[in-house]
């Protein structure tokens, strides 16, 4: 993989790389260095993976500096060990450029980290058997795209359906796999069997003068979705890579994480 990532210097000198998942466009590559850092991790990465023995996971990456959040992954995708397009597979939502759409796309370890990383880290989460299986079933069907909303906001309310952000789209599709069969096939039906199990997202302190900015200059968030009391209170409750590891533990008992470094 140190070879290929070589390989990829000059295509990546030669067209900028598309910031994606929350970050707006800009017109600068990745360094040369910065792409041989990125796809060590996307190796180490899938070592991890092959050794763990499974066929589906979560994995994140830290493409932001959230730490004054108290975040330190800021966007996950799903994982599928021989799926069509690939070994292994993430299937995840991308928010486009910093607009306020998204798209789903299923790409290889080596493009999920070929960003603007903050951070060279990685956390996976390895599902228990049972878990992995049924989201292996769901990730063969439509479902996943049935529950992407394509109006994306990166701090969409955890039980509204009026925008979704990335994180949003991994646990919504969690909750239709883990869900009894045929329960949950729509965002409304996801939202509605997370509130069953007494979800509830850690929340995001955002200040009044921090959203307004936000609201203003970025196409990509918005604060309408959010219940008015808890909003006015700077209380942002958005699903986060951290959120998603909560629900895991909470309904599967055997779910283990790993960070790869």
């Amino acid at each position: 993989m140190r070879a290929l990532a070589l390989g990829l210097v000059g295509i990546v000198l030669a067209a900028p790389l598309i910031a994606r998942a929350g970050q707006p466009c800009e017109n600068k590559p990745l360094a040369p260095h910065e792409i041989v850092l990125s796809m060590d991790l996307a190796q180490r990465t899938v070592a991890a993976l092959d050794a763990s023995g499974a066929q589906v996971a979560l994995v994140a990456r830290a493409g932001q500096d959230l730490s004054k959040y108290g975040l330190r992954y800021s966007h996950m995708g799903i994982v599928v060990r021989d799926h069509p397009a690939g070994r292994w597979t993430v299937v995840h939502a991308l928010n486009d450029c910093g607009t306020a759409v998204s798209g789903l796309y299923n790409e290889g370890m080596g493009n999920f980290f070929l960003t603007d990383l903050y951070r060279l880290e990685a956390q996976l989460v390895i599902p228990g058997p049972e878990a992995q299986a049924k989201l292996a079933r769901l990730v063969a069907t439509r479902t996943p795209l049935r529950l992407h909303e394509p109006r994306y906001n990166m701090l969409s309310y955890v039980y509204s359906t009026q925008y979704q952000n990335s994180n949003q789209w991994v646990l919504e599709t969690i909750a239709a796999a883990l869900a009894p069969s045929g329960q949950v096939e729509t965002r409304a039906e996801a939202q509605s069997w997370l509130r069953s199990r007494g979800f509830q997202p850690p929340t995001v302190d955002i200040p009044a003068a921090v959203r307004l900015g936000a609201r203003m200059f970025r196409a990509n968030v918005a604060f309408d979705d959010h219940p008015f009391d808890r909003r006015m209170a700077g209380k942002i409750d958005t699903v986060t890579t951290d959120a998603v590891v909560r629900l895991m533990r909470m309904v599967d008992p055997d779910a283990k994480t790993r960070i790869v470094d």
